[in-house]
């Protein structure tokens, strides 16, 4: 008697009752087949676990490589329209140009591109009637061309200072206005939103995400209180947006894609004006709560695309 281990079982012994020379394509009594191991049974289900594994393997190579193609696609659709958007504005000597090529063009090629079906809550075309600060949470890469696609108004952005020394991308945010803000030095980011006041107060808007980073897992985490500062110091209106779905369909750190619908909703304007830098911390309050809410909506409105539970609010510098 010979003790034998199933295949796709190593911790079922079995015995093995008799062991005897076969020919090619017998089958012994004890279920062995030419060509196995003597005292090893075959599992009828062995057969077919290869087949399996080869199916399941087949969709995520093909996702893998059609997730190359769209970072391939969009990397190539900004090499086109930067330089481009910038040769034209020079030559026109309009620094708002490449700004509505990006609504126009670049913003809506990037979601078409990335697989975004974007929807919109609430009505970007009652935004329009002067300069604000939008301030939106944080989700992925796609959220700049969500909301350059969407908004109505030639958005600069509130911008970390690093970004400024980025080949092309770095000099058309400088060239077009950004707002660069060095977090690491006090001084400079308080002369920085001070003179991003004076530009908002001479027309401009700008888009600003108080998170200060991406969410990591679709949270919405503490606000920093720079762009409120800068709000207040304007007496320009604050307009709370929060987009869903974009991480999932975009994640960091180039995972594959996984296209499908990119949700996003606009509050209603939260009035300034009249209000002093003492009122400041009650904005940032006012302003993420007025985020949150409508964060949660777009989850009720689609529970099985909701990301996490918002993190508790801890307002930072």
């Amino acid at each position: 008697m010979v003790a034998a281990v199933d295949d796709c079982h190593p911790d079922v012994i079995a015995p093995a009752k008799e062991l005897g020379r076969l020919e090619t394509g017998e089958t012994g009594p004890d279920n062995h087949h030419v060509g196995s191991p003597v005292g090893f049974h075959r599992c009828p289900g062995c057969a077919n676990q290869g087949t399996r594994s080869q199916r399941v393997r087949v969709p995520m190579v093909l996702n893998r490589l059609s997730s190359l193609l769209r970072y391939a696609g969009m990397a190539l659709w900004s090499i086109f329209w930067i330089p481009a958007a910038l040769i034209l504005g020079t030559v026109r000597r309009d620094s708002s140009l490449p700004l509505r090529f990006a609504r126009k063009y670049w913003g809506p090629g990037m979601l078409r591109l990335a697989g975004a079906d974007l929807r919109v809550q609430g009505s970007p075309d009652a935004l329009a009637g002067g300069p604000a600060i939008y301030v939106m949470n944080h989700q992925s890469s796609l959220d700049i061309p969500a909301a350059f696609a969407v908004l109505p108004v030639d958005l600069r952005f509130i911008a970390k200072h690093t970004l400024r020394k980025v080949p092309f991308l770095g000099w058309y945010m400088s060239w077009t206005g950004m707002v660069f803000v060095d977090r690491s030095n006090s001084t400079q980011a308080v002369g920085s939103l001070n003179a991003a006041a004076e530009r908002v107060r001479g027309g401009i808007s700008l888009l600003a995400y108080p998170e200060g980073t991406r969410s990591r897992d679709g949270r919405i985490l503490p606000f920093k209180k720079g762009p409120f500062v800068l709000a207040l110091q304007a007496g320009v209106p604050i307009v709370p947006i929060a987009i869903e779905g974009s991480m999932r369909c975009m994640p960091a750190h180039l995972r594959p894609f996984r296209p499908g619908m990119v949700r996003m909703a606009i509050g209603a304007p939260i009035v300034t004006e009249g209000m002093g830098l003492d009122r400041r911390d009650q904005l940032v309050h006012q302003t993420r709560e007025a985020v949150v809410a409508l964060h949660a909506s777009l989850a009720r409105s689609d529970p099985q695309q909701a990301s996490a539970p918002v993190r508790a609010e801890r307002t930072t510098g």
